[in-house]
């Protein structure tokens, strides 16, 4: 994740940038000219903080359409000489993922530029999974030339083809060139390589055996922080430590959880919460609250809370929610998951004082604003509503509309009609259950997307549950 250069909200380019509904339609009543400016900018600098997890391809796409926009920008960022010095896919992943939706909505020079990159460009394989979901066999067929001829006929180019046949996305253009007389046998040759390797990886010793004590676990845990300092085995050792420890070993594992080393500690901290153990509170609270442990060891401690089931888990997040600091944190995140209504207080102050000191962007505000609408928290609707608009996380802003649907009376006839343009499906598929249908918007926009190929089954299904026998026909 990156910190991208989002402008305003009240931009034209701040809400496409975001992916709001309202992106699409000020677009739409803006100067052409200007739309198009946002819009390429938001497609060429993409604006995601999490470009792997945010949706905003078929959001641009369905815009590029509605304006009638040409792709001389695109093609000039793809073919542009920093693709040879920035092999990144996300400095390219989206405009090509904005082509791929473009070809599949019918527009021939999207599919030819996609092919022209898919041969040249440095990204060539998020180009050819596109295409492999678009374009025809006859395509697909020419562009096998340019994909062999990065793979030089020697055993480290062998090497390199047989892992890009393996990890492909989209494996059909390397089936269909398999079935060729003239590569079919050295991709073939490839394909049975990939094989071998995962079997290989499968076979491959890397952790602990059975038979370990716990002692030896323990210290495989901090060994894995000893040879490579940003690796934390906690995780994968905890649930060793559940197969092999025994009630004979908790005292061991008490004092490895006091006053082990880090890793080890943390190992220990996560496997007795997880049991349970009527002692994992006070450790937990002991290695977060201590100004002398380093950062790693304290977020496993509040990680390994945050799975904790119990009800004096639940009882000490109420001790510890008030606070402002990590504790704090982790215990109104506890509360807003499985505490009850008497907590609503303690939830919304957490929510109100993250929104102040970090901003409409913090990571703790997502499981909170969840919170705010499982508890039914109706006084959070205006600080729900502040992270709505600012935030630049599609997916935070999707769930802030999900918490507003059952805080805010308002949410069908404001936020509702907006979300039925967003960026991301779920929103979408929320606005298509309470949008107000009074507006004309509303029932045009719910006829497009039960219409539209490309939108999720769940978003249309979601259209037609709003329309009976005696509903506007869509």
């Amino acid at each position: 994740m990156f910190d991208p250069d989002i402008a305003p909200s009240g931009t034209l380019l701040g809400l496409l940038q975001r992916g709001r509904g309202d992106g699409t339609l000020h677009a739409l009543a803006a100067p052409r000219a200007e739309a198009l400016a946002a819009l390429n900018d938001s497609v060429l600098r993409d604006p995601r903080r999490d470009w792997q997890v945010e949706n905003r391809s078929l959001y641009y796409a369905r815009l590029y359409m509605q304006l009638d926009g040409g792709l001389e920008e695109i093609e000039r960022h793809l073919f542009h000489p920093d693709d040879l010095t920035d092999p990144g896919e996300e400095r390219t992943g989206l405009a090509l993922a904005v082509l791929g939706h473009l070809a599949a909505y019918g527009r021939d020079a999207a599919l030819l530029l996609l092919r022209s990159y898919a041969a040249a460009g440095t990204n060539w394989r998020w180009a050819l999974d596109e295409l492999a979901l678009r374009d025809d066999d006859a395509g697909l067929a020419t562009l096998a030339p340019a994909a062999l001829a990065r793979f030089p006929h020697t055993a480290e180019g062998d090497a390199e083809l047989a892992a890009a046949v393996r990890d492909a996305f989209e494996p059909r253009p390397w089936r269909l060139w398999a079935e060729d007389p003239r590569y079919g046998e050295r991709i073939r040759a490839a394909q049975e390589q990939g094989c071998f390797d995962r079997w290989q990886r499968q076979l491959r010793p890397s952790g602990p055996r059975p038979g370990w004590s716990v002692t030896e676990v323990l210290d495989w845990a901090q060994q894995g922080l000893e040879l490579h300092p940003e690796e934390w085995r906690q995780v994968p050792a905890a649930r060793c430590l559940a197969a092999v420890a025994g009630p004979e070993d908790r005292p061991e594992l008490l004092r490895a959880a006091r006053t082990g080393p880090d890793a080890a500690r943390a190992a220990a901290l996560r496997h007795l919460a997880e049991r349970g153990d009527p002692e994992a509170l006070d450790l937990i609270e002991a290695a977060a609250a201590d100004p002398f442990s380093s950062r790693p060891l304290a977020e496993a401690a509040l990680a390994a809370f945050e799975r904790m089931r119990a009800v004096a888990a639940v009882e000490r997040a109420r001790r510890w929610a008030p606070r402002p600091d990590a504790l704090g944190a982790a215990g109104a995140t506890m509360l807003a998951r499985r505490g009850s209504r008497g907590d609503a207080d303690l939830v919304l102050a957490a929510l109100r004082r993250t929104v102040r000191t970090e901003g409409p962007d913090a990571g703790g505000l997502w499981e909170l604003v969840d919170g705010a609408g499982r508890l039914g928290v109706a006084c959070a609707a205006p600080v729900l509503r502040h992270i709505y608009r600012e935030t630049s996380s599609s997916h935070l802003r999707g769930r802030a509309a999900g918490a507003l649907a059952v805080t805010d009376p308002g949410f069908p006839a404001g936020f509702a009609v907006e979300c039925l343009w967003d960026c991301e499906e779920s929103t979408r598929e929320l606005a298509a259950r309470h949008a107000a249908t009074g507006d004309d918007r509303v029932v045009e926009q719910l006829r497009r997307l039960a219409a539209d190929p490309a939108e999720e089954a769940e978003v249309q299904t979601a259209v037609r549950s709003r329309f009976g026998p005696d509903a506007p026909a869509l």
